[in-house]
């Protein structure tokens, strides 16, 4: 039976990284189902999904943290299960953006986590020297969530905090 693990990885933005990670898994005999990687300033974030059978996931859990040690790396590690499927028909991306202020992201993610929806992907940024943001959510809906309604509601929440923003469809593979 495959057993699932959660790896994340963080620490200077320095060339190679990402790599002896990966090779790591591969040494392990895992298999990467699923990554993301991201730079916050000069720092760099590393997920994995990992699966493999239970000496695989015991193996790379033993190692990680001494290639995290060498490496000036902050690990965290979670036992998981395969990934979950919905019943999800419709794919979207809504996107807004104006001058930063506070609480304008937690009351767009608000937004979706009150009408049980869950975000698939979430990318904000500000740039400081004008203090315009920008925000990109992925999300997915079942057949009993209208779009239309969800569109109104979410420009009411947009001029309500003075952002522009629009919900456009968007291609499944996006979401993955």
């Amino acid at each position: 039976m495959p057993q699932y693990l959660v790896l994340t990885a963080m620490g200077s933005d320095r060339t190679g990284c990402v790599s002896e990670l990966t090779k790591l898994a591969s040494e392990c005999e895992c298999n990467i189902l699923d990554s993301r990687m991201a730079i916050f300033g000069s720092e760099f974030t590393f997920i994995m999904l990992l699966t493999g059978d239970t000496r695989a996931i015991n193996k790379i859990e033993m190692k990680i943290p001494q290639l995290a040690h060498s490496l000036d790396l902050i690990t965290m590690m979670k036992r998981t299960s395969g990934h979950r499927t919905f019943d999800l028909v419709k794919h979207y991306r809504a996107e807004y953006s104006g001058i930063d202020q506070p609480g304008i992201l937690k009351a767009m993610t608000a937004f979706f986590a009150t009408r049980k929806i869950d975000i698939s992907s979430l990318k904000s940024k500000i740039d400081p020297k004008t203090n315009h943001m920008s925000a990109n959510i992925l999300f997915a809906l079942t057949e009993k969530i209208s779009i239309d309604e969800l569109e109104y509601d979410f420009l009411e929440l947009c001029q309500q905090t003075d952002v522009q923003g629009f919900i456009i469809k968007a291609n499944a593979n996006l979401l993955q």
